[in-house]
């Protein structure tokens, strides 16, 4: 009977102890699965397989719905009382739609982060613009919903979590409006030239018709996309658009310009390299480090909260966009894997629509590159110095620049020629009267 007391004591303390491993296991994170397939894109369709232990989740996403940026002059709906908040500003449903995001990433990188929050983990980087600071607290709170010591207020299911940024004029990487006179050169020399100037005289009559109707010049397929933009959030607001925009709003040509106009900015590999390559090349950089246990603090996920030019700029970078406008919460993912031979590799996702995304195909790669083959793919989209490339060469200038130039370089040339020959004047003819005077002395 004492032996069976024995037992049951043994067996209700193994039980005992048994429930807390497992309450403390739920609290930490989850093991990485060595083949991860990721959830399924559709019911009956199955996601490719990707080879390799998930290390490592850099996301860049646009941020949510918000409100029109600038109204056009003539616009119906331009006066602010029409709308819920002021212009260019996050809505309720951006917020909602974040904090969706936010709890969908933690379902798919719950093996890289602990169920609380630590810095050591997860780093949160925003432009610094309201909209995407907005949202990236909104995608946090859906990622992080506070438990144990981290609730400070029972009746707030939030807690503060740090987003940092950089202000935009400063910024190269995710912002990209840091100044590069070479990228703005570059974007001139395309807009005038025969190929783009026969696309502009295609849809002239299209910028013509909205430019005397909007009250607004539209020069540019940017210009065009800018008002597409704005009448697509009174339509989604249910605004009555006047009867010129509802002529070409939604129609195959003012769709195409403006779904072209994001491809402007990185049209070219050179003006990629300027305007999307210090993006790609910050995240590759990292992997790099990552891969190698540099990483401090040795963070898993990185996140990036930006604009639908921000992604369509990285996809065009990385040879993976169709021309389209990259929707709110529109998300890339660029994951990093290691498989059994200790090989990192690289699958790029896109996740656009409500649907799970499937990995995307890197040209001459897959949907798995080795980590080294995809830094040589795009070795020509990788700034070495990005400030030395963005400062313009005579060979950039114009005719009348260059001249100028080459004039004030002469010209100072010149000056420091005379200084020179002025100062060489002066010691010569000071030691030639010195030698010609004997003193006192030398006469005694």
């Amino acid at each position: 009977m004492g032996n069976g007391q024995n037992y049951w004591v043994k067996a209700k303390t193994f039980v005992f102890f048994s429930l807390i491993c497992i309450s403390c296991f739920g609290r930490a994170k989850a093991q990485c699965p060595s083949d991860i397939g990721g959830e399924a894109v559709a019911e009956g369709k199955q996601q490719a397989s990707l080879t390799g232990q998930l290390k490592f989740a850099h996301v860049i996403f646009r941020h949510g719905d918000r409100m029109p940026i600038n109204p056009y002059p003539t616009d119906p709906w331009g006066n602010p009382k029409y709308w819920p908040t002021a212009w260019g500003e996050l809505t309720n449903l951006g917020k909602q739609q974040h904090y969706e995001l936010g709890k969908w990433l933690r379902k798919r990188y719950n093996c890289l982060l602990g169920s609380r929050y630590n810095r050591d983990e997860i780093y949160m980087q925003s432009t610094d613009v309201d909209r995407t600071l907005m949202s990236a607290e909104s995608h946090l709170a859906g990622l992080y919903e506070p438990i144990d010591q981290d609730v400070w207020n029972p009746q707030i299911k939030w807690q503060p979590i740090p987003v940092h940024s950089v202000p935009e004029k400063a910024d190269p990487i995710l912002a990209a409006k840091a100044p590069c006179p070479a990228f703005d050169y570059y974007l001139a020399n395309l807009q005038a030239s025969s190929e783009f100037q026969s696309l502009i005289e295609r849809y002239e009559n299209l910028f013509n018709y909205l430019s005397a109707n909007s009250g607004r010049q539209i020069k540019t397929f940017i210009d065009a996309q800018y008002l597409n933009n704005t009448l697509f959030i009174e339509t989604l607001y249910n605004k009555t658009l006047p009867v010129w925009a509802q002529k070409v709003y939604g129609g195959a040509n003012l769709t195409w310009a403006s779904n072209f106009a994001f491809s402007v900015n990185t049209y070219t590999r050179t003006m990629a390299r300027l305007k999307g390559g210090p993006l790609l090349k910050d995240i590759l950089e990292r992997f790099e480090i990552k891969i190698k246990n540099q990483l401090i603090p040795d963070r898993n996920v990185f996140i990036y909260s930006a604009h639908d030019t921000t992604i369509a700029n990285l996809l065009n970078t990385l040879k993976l966009f169709e021309p389209h406008s990259p929707p709110y919460t529109a998300c890339i993912m660029l994951e990093l894997r290691v498989d059994a031979n200790n090989m990192p590799l690289v699958s790029v996702f896109y996740k656009n629509t409500t649907a799970e995304p499937l990995p995307m195909n890197i040209p001459n790669c897959g949907v798995s590159c080795p980590l080294a083959k995809l830094i040589d793919l795009y070795a020509d989209v990788l700034p070495g110095n990005w400030v030395d490339e963005c400062k313009r060469s005579t060979l950039t200038m114009t005719y009348e620049e260059a001249n100028l130039a080459a004039a004030s370089g002469i010209l100072i040339c010149i000056i420091g020629v005379l200084l020179c020959a002025s100062f060489g004047l002066m010691i010569y003819y000071r030691r030639r009267n010195y030698s010609m005077y004997t003193s006192y002395a030398q006469m005694a």
